[in-house]
């Protein structure tokens, strides 16, 4: 039997990380963890509570609810993990302008970090588990057997969120978009707590013009490699 590994991959906002996650989980048939989904679902509920007001975060008043906060991945009917949020699915809630326009700045919060970080690690106590997000070959799994990171250039990435965001009937600009993700991507490279950075041991992976099918087979044969050593 295959000795199972944890693949860590990190990015930029808008690179497919989590597309690519997904896929190398259920080809390799691992658990799949989108730790961005947690962040935005501790920023749903900041929003939803008031916590939140004109982009910024009441940071003595969210550490105080962080108790109230539980999250949890139910797999729909097609087997796809899907995000609950004190028992509700809230997956589509998660993904809204609103709502990425307000976690670079939750996820800044060194409490906020503190108490999903550790979640995030005793999920890949018994490793076979495949995680994306911006701090997880750095922070959450820094002795992963597999680290990727995730890049592509901001044009490319733009036209990605923003065909997401009209498929799913979000009215936005490109223009809109285009300033969310320089706003995304200066706060998680500069925040103090965890900031966005390339592990020393990190594969790059720059998809501006690989399709989804060339990126899966090269994550994969690096997966092979490792699971192989």
């Amino acid at each position: 039997m295959s000795r199972k590994i944890n693949i860590a991959i990190d990015g930029y906002s808008s690179c497919g990380k989590s597309t690519l996650a997904k896929q190398m989980a259920r080809e390799l048939n691992y658990i799949y963890v989108d730790t961005g989904a947690m962040y935005r679902a501790v920023t749903l509920f900041a929003v939803d509570s008031g916590i939140i007001e004109d982009g910024v975060p009441d940071v003595p008043k969210l550490k105080s609810r962080l108790k109230d906060i539980e999250i949890t991945f139910v797999n729909n009917s097609k087997n796809k993990p899907e995000v609950h949020l004190n028992g509700e699915n809230v997956e589509s809630r998660i993904r809204q302008m609103s709502i990425s326009n307000n976690v670079s700045a939750v996820a800044a919060i060194k409490e906020v970090r503190k108490l999903l970080v550790a979640q995030q690690q005793k999920m890949g106590e018994k490793k076979g588990v495949v995680m994306d997000g911006r701090d997880i070959g750095t922070v959450v799994f820094p002795d992963a057997e597999l680290k990727i990171f995730m890049t592509a250039s901001h044009e490319v990435r733009t036209e990605r969120r923003y065909q997401e965001l009209m498929d799913k009937g979000d009215q936005v600009t490109k223009v809109e978009v285009s300033e969310n993700l320089k706003k995304r991507d200066h706060i998680d490279t500069t925040r103090k707590e965890d900031p966005l950075r390339q592990a020393d041991d990190a594969v790059v992976l720059d998809n501006s013009k690989l399709s989804k099918e060339k990126q899966l087979a090269l994550a994969l044969e690096w997966a092979s490699n490792r699971i192989n050593e």
